[in-house]
């Protein structure tokens, strides 16, 4: 996996280095998942906690950010969007191009014993 983060004075012109950097790296990177049949070849987080205001800058970076992430067969994930940042991509109806990594589940199988010679609590 790798992580990528938005700084939150992102201007315009800091774009094409971000995409540049992320290319970079994802070349070097050899990815945890397939090449075939259109499937990921890794993941890309996308760590924007230090995002506080969000503006059209920041989702110009992150559509570019993702669009670089695809063209090496990657898929991108947003980490830490505030609640502005959230709104904002909902509102513009971008909410599964940019979803959420989800919630780690429990560990299946992972039971505790009960002694039936222990004592009742």
């Amino acid at each position: 996996m790798t992580v990528i983060s938005i700084a939150a004075d992102l201007a315009r012109a800091d774009i094409p280095g971000l995409c540049a950097d992320l290319a970079d790296r994802l070349r070097g990177s050899r990815g945890d998942g397939s090449l075939y049949g259109g499937a990921a070849r890794g993941t890309v987080v996308c760590d924007v906690r230090a995002v506080v205001r969000p503006d059209v800058v920041t989702l110009e970076a992150l559509a570019r950010l993702r669009l670089t992430a695809r063209r090496h067969g990657y898929a991108l994930v947003i980490d830490g969007a505030g609640p502005h940042l959230a709104g904002l991509i909902g509102l513009l109806g971008l909410s599964e191009a940019f979803r959420q990594p989800e919630q780690r589940e429990e560990a299946v199988g992972v039971e505790e014993v009960v002694d039936a010679r222990d004592p009742p609590v």
